[in-house]
């Protein structure tokens, strides 16, 4: 604070933060500095970092749906999301166990926050494209948005199941997830096109597939599969829980009968890795659609930033900086990371 007992406001020349500047507002235990960063066509922003977090996680009110609606709104103002509420709701459902036939979510990793942070993602690449200039019909929003709901449905269980937790059916869970999305839409009047294409836009979020080799019966289902499959992944990656949600990933893959890695530590460690992997997947593979968060960011929020990437490089820069101080030990680890992912 200044002499006047004021916060002091720190501006820049351009977009850019310098990491000291960044990392003292973001953990003044006093608040007492705030950024005015300068953007685009003398746009500027003056967010404190707990602002800057909830925008990015959940927007105005702190609730995802409110922003999702807001945000598709924003592309199709008469859009109906009557249909959208009763599937957030129905989905809610489902992971709580309150659903008829189903048992509550046991999987940490991939979870109901994992679900709607997606959706959230999906929404606002579909307005950045819009933004863009991309024609987003009405199809393509149902498409993406629906799917994204449902991606990771097929690790639920049902009352009927033997299993202990839907990480069992890890490996080809989206078609389990494509089946029940199918199942739910059966009595709810969508047309048989939208639950026929809906099976290629969830398949993007398969890992193990190559988006280029899926057939995509209509340019709109690749166009949902690709905003689809980026907003998992950014949604995933830019979470500020990520890094300490690790381990209950390797959890879920180890109780799935992937023997993918030696153990949640060999896991870490190889993430900087999939992260170059994920990158050119986004890039390449995915026609780059991540890169419409800027203009969404900037249209919705006045923000000059694709907030998703910017949330990446965060998360990986510091968990290269804390394995070079670590040795191959998971308690070492845990002494760095010590954020509560909320369940």
């Amino acid at each position: 604070m200044d002499e006047t007992g004021k916060k002091a406001v720190v501006i820049h020349p351009d977009a850019e933060i310098t990491p000291l500047i960044e990392e003292a507002a973001a953990y003044c235990p006093t608040k007492c500095i705030s950024l005015t960063t300068t953007l685009g066509q003398g746009i500027a922003h003056d967010l404190s970092h707990q602002q800057l977090t909830k925008i990015f996680e959940s927007g105005e009110t702190g609730e995802p749906l409110d922003e999702i609606l807001a945000t598709v709104t924003l592309i199709q103002p008469s859009f109906n999301t009557a249909v959208l509420r009763q599937i957030h709701y129905d989905v809610t459902r489902l992971f709580a166990g309150t659903y008829p036939g189903f048992r509550m979510s046991a999987t940490q990793y991939h979870n109901l926050q994992h679900t709607c942070s997606v959706v959230l993602a999906t929404a606002r690449l579909l307005h950045g494209l819009t933004c863009s200039g991309r024609d987003i019909s009405t199809h393509v929003l149902e498409l993406a948005l629906y799917s994204a709901y449902f991606h990771d449905t097929g690790l639920l269980t049902k009352t009927s199941d033997t299993a202990i937790s839907g990480a069992v059916y890890t490996e080809n869970h989206e078609e389990r997830s494509i089946t029940l999305m199918k199942q739910y839409f059966a009595g709810n009047t969508p047309s048989n096109l939208l639950t026929r294409e809906c099976s290629s836009v969830i398949e993007c979020t398969n890992l193990a597939l190559d988006p280029r080799e899926i057939f995509f019966p209509s340019d709109a289902s690749k166009l949902a599969g690709y905003v689809l499959g980026s907003a998992d992944i950014l949604a995933q990656i830019a979470d500020r829980y990520y890094l300490e949600r690790l381990p209950l990933l390797f959890q879920e893959l180890k109780d799935g009968g992937l023997e993918t890695h030696d153990s949640a530590i060999d896991l870490i460690q190889k993430t900087t890795v999939f992260y170059d992997i994920i990158t050119e997947r986004l890039e390449k593979t995915f026609s780059n659609t991540a890169q419409a968060m800027r203009a969404h960011f900037h249209q919705r929020w006045q923000i000059n930033d694709n907030l998703y990437y910017t949330n990446i490089e965060k998360n990986i820069t510091y968990l290269k900086k804390v394995l070079s101080l670590c040795d191959d030990k998971l308690e070492t680890l845990h002494t760095f990371l010590k954020r509560i992912p909320p369940p």
